[in-house]
């Protein structure tokens, strides 16, 4: 098994990176300073998930590519699921900041000749 996800194409290992690290960082709230222990090791089982991904997506595309994806992508997730989650409300600078970090993303993915598709 732990061969098979080190040889997993890096797309798909940047791919559940993410949702790893979105589902721990939406989880963070639910362990209430880490006093509640389910919450907390679905926080520590994500990052570590995301992290280990990371790893091996780093092996074939640029470490800073990578982390552009990972961390806009992260950003964008968490902040709709607090949103629709937590009712944490956007304003409109917040909405349009979202907008760039989304275009950014889809930049990097479809135009970069950096990420070698």
């Amino acid at each position: 098994m732990f061969q098979t996800l080190v040889s997993m194409p890096p797309t798909l290992a940047l791919s559940i990176a993410i949702v790893a690290e979105v589902i721990a960082t939406s989880f963070i709230p639910k362990t209430e300073q880490f006093t509640r222990l389910t919450p907390s090791l679905v926080v520590a089982i994500g990052y570590g998930i995301a992290f280990f991904l990371l790893s091996v997506t780093v092996k074939s595309m640029p470490v800073g590519i990578v982390y552009a994806i990972w961390s806009g992508a992260g950003i964008v997730l968490v902040a709709t699921i607090g949103y629709f989650v937590y009712g944490q409300k956007l304003d409109l600078p917040a909405v349009i900041g979202i907008g760039f970090i989304i275009s950014g993303v889809l930049i990097v993915n479809l135009l970069s000749k950096s990420i070698g598709h």
